[in-house]
């Protein structure tokens, strides 16, 4: 019979439903049932594509013998760390400081008050990999819950007041100077990995915050060496494994230095945050390649991530299914690797040896250390050999092996669709919509691409019209169904997109809504005494923190987004709150920064934002689309722009900013005007003379 977790919409829930395991939600009725029956809570947090997650279900949440122990001495709670960010944070945090380590599945006990007072991530059904047994594990803390509840109880109180004491962030230095960047430049300068890209050694996660950082200090700077680190790694993850070579899209991150083997699931925040840095790579550049590879990953995005409604679907797994049950599953990368006899079946002569040739493929697998077998005897698609040396290896044009290569990606794709797809995860979440909409929006913009922005357009309608309910956002949509009140990177990560979308249409009605949603953010989640942002409202219910999250991870942290929103939405609106807001935050976090900057890289972002009074482009005319393809080409930096292109949105600026009144089209021909603090320029008739204006 199922548990209760089949009443939820979560994926990860759902693939809980049918345990053994009495498996209660996070909720009222499991804590009702703790205290009543005086009980530990055994708290599972993990997400659907997660493949340790996966493997622990199979070896220890599958089994009776298993689920008997933890039916009868605790009260299971399984909860999905992507609808619930606010409860994941908190007990990894607690994991983290009592283990030195962190991730999922992670497995924390409570006390019926919720105060963990023990935790890990994942353990094995028996004593293994140097890991405790699971089920040896249960009976001990059992056994320690019934006979020496003092001292766990007295566990949990000093854990508890410990946690407060690492998610306390309050005002101390005031400012910031330069040193502190430098320092932050320093540390990445140090462990950039000059022969295959990327930070520091194996694995190698994309680290998209870093390189925002690195593209402002080149543009602030013009130190040559921090865009050659960011190009250097975006080009050796784009020729590596962890890029989908046939189907474009990245996935999680590589297991090794140079990108080769990765995790092979997808993650849509990955998307969204490297489809940017691509996009500011071929600003910066003019380089197709760059060019290329957003443009692959928005492509699989709206082929294989887009809702029909239009918002952006969360996650592919790793693996082909998550039944395990079933005989056909496939495990890891199963989706897409191959023999090289599939190759050689599917493609004609000479295609098939071009394609082997650059993609790196071998006749007994290409993957030399594999612990799992997953991947004997199949290859995973790298950039073996460039475009350059294969066409000079076989004696042919590039152009001629660039046809091929395109043509016989065509026709392996085709073959994979015929394997099984790896689960997708088909949640709709706000804030990492958020990162999608501003990839689309910002490569709609670069690219001179008007379907991109007509799915930005489309996200964001589908967000506002299913996520916004009155002054309310939610976080996830699922199925037709809106839940949980949003946190605070909801908010600030659509507030940032709604921004981007804006200069990506020049259409008014998303300033609006960012600065309808900005003034909710602040009442929601400032901390108006200390400054800066709680990831959570003051009213959330059944948690032991309010943290303020400040981490520029895998995600960059709710607080680093509201503060650089914040001062653009001051640039445009006029709203000098905003402004102050923002700079108090930066003040809250000061120390913080000074004295962890390599965490903290998109909040450096958003203080070298701060340092400069923002350039102002002014378009006045109706027809600017030829400068507006101009500024979407040119890397933005501190820029914003008003586009008076209508007499609504010429109403809507100038009520905001009376001094912009003066700035029409001359002899009716569209205008620009580069200010700094609506200081201008002579006026700009030609697009070709504003690109020289703009550097």
């Amino acid at each position: 019979m199922p548990n209760r977790l089949a009443e939820e919409k979560s994926p990860y829930l759902l693939q809980h439903a049918n345990n053994p395991v009495d498996w209660y939600p996070w909720g009222p009725e499991a804590f009702e049932k703790a205290k009543s029956e005086d009980k530990p809570i055994f708290l599972s947090i993990g997400y659907s594509t997660c493949h340790w997650c996966h493997v622990m279900e199979r070896e220890s949440f599958e089994s009776a013998l298993v689920a008997e122990v933890l039916n009868r001495f605790f009260v299971p709670i399984k909860l999905d760390r992507e609808e619930r960010p606010d409860v994941d944070r908190i007990y990894m945090l607690f994991v983290q400081a009592t283990t030195g380590g962190g991730g999922w599945p992670m497995s924390v006990w409570l006390t019926p008050q919720l105060k963990p007072f023990y935790g890990g991530t994942y353990f094995p059904p028996d004593n293994r990999y140097g890991r405790p047994g699971f089920r040896a594990i249960l009976e001990h803390i059992a056994g320690v819950w019934k006979n020496d509840r003092a001292k766990v109880e007295e566990s949990g109180d000093g854990i508890v007041a410990q946690l407060k004491g690492h998610a306390t962030v309050t005002g101390g230095q005031s400012s910031l100077d330069i040193a502190a960047a430098e320092s932050l430049y320093a540390h990445l300068r140090r462990s950039f990995d000059s022969r295959h890209g990327g930070f520091g050694g194996a694995p190698k996660f994309p680290r998209p915050v870093a390189l925002n950082f690195l593209h402002r200090w080149f543009a602030g700077t013009k130190n040559e060496e921090a865009l050659e680190m960011s190009l250097a790694t975006l080009r050796a993850m784009a020729y590596g494994g962890m890029y989908d070579q046939l189907g474009g899209g990245f996935h999680r991150y590589s297991v090794d230095s140079r990108w080769f083997v990765p995790h092979f699931e997808k993650m849509l925040y990955d998307q969204g945050q490297l489809v940017v840095s691509y996009v500011e790579a071929a600003q910066f550049t003019g380089d197709p390649f760059y060019q290329r590879i957003a443009r692959e990953t928005l492509d699989y995005v709206l082929r294989d991530m887009t809702s029909p409604g239009g918002g952006f679907y969360s996650a592919e797994d790793a693996d082909s299914v998550i039944d395990r049950a079933q005989p056909h599953h496939k495990g890891e990368g199963w989706f897409y690797i191959f023999t090289q006899q599939e190759i050689e079946q599917t493609l004609d002569a000479p295609d098939a040896q071009w394609f082997i040739y650059h993609f790196g493929v071998q006749a007994d697998g290409n993957v030399a250390e594999d612990p799992h077998h997953e991947f004997t005897g199949r290859n995973i698609l790298f950039v073996d050999h460039t475009v350059a040396q294969s066409a000079k290896f076989f004696n042919v044009s590039e152009e001629e092996l660039t046809r091929s290569i395109g043509a016989s990606k065509q026709k392996l794709l085709l073959l994979r669709a015929t394997k099984i797809r790896p689960y997708l995860d088909d949640k709709i979440l706000t804030a990492w919509n958020g990162l999608m909409i501003s990839a689309f929006a910002r490569a709609a913009a670069c690219f001179n691409h008007q379907p991109y922005a007509e799915a930005a357009v489309r996200a964001a309608g589908f967000i506002r019209d299913n996520l916004l309910q009155g002054d309310q956002l939610l976080r996830r949509s699922r199925n037709g169904e809106a839940a949980i009140p949003a946190f605070l990177d909801d908010y600030s990560f659509l507030i940032q997109a709604l921004i981007d979308l804006y200069e990506s249409t020049f259409d008014v009605q998303w300033i609006q809504l960012a600065d309808q949603l900005a003034a909710n953010m602040i009442s929601l989640f400032e901390d108006a005494a200390e400054g800066g942002f709680f990831s959570t409202t003051a009213d959330a219910p059944n948690l032991l923190l309010r943290m303020k999250e400040d981490y520029d991870g895998a995600e960059p942290s709710g607080n680093s987004y509201a503060v650089l929103a914040l001062l653009k939405l001051a640039a445009y609106t006029g709203n000098a709150r905003y402004q102050s807001i923002a700079e108090r935050a930066l003040g809250a976090f000061a120390n913080r920064m000074s004295q962890q900057a390599t965490s903290m890289p998109h909040m450096y972002v958003a203080w070298m934002w701060a340092q400069t009074a923002p350039r102002q482009v002014v378009l006045a005319g109706e027809n600017v689309s030829e400068m507006k393809a101009v500024l979407g080409a040119t890397f933005a930096g501190s820029r914003i722009v008003f586009a008076l292109d209508s007499e609504a949105s010429r109403q809507f600026w100038v009520k905001l900013h009376p001094q912009l009144q003066a700035m029409q089209p001359i002899d009716g021909q569209p205008a620009a005007y580069v200010c700094h603090n609506f200081s201008c320029q002579l006026p700009i008739v030609a697009a070709s003379a504003l690109t020289a204006s703009l550097q």
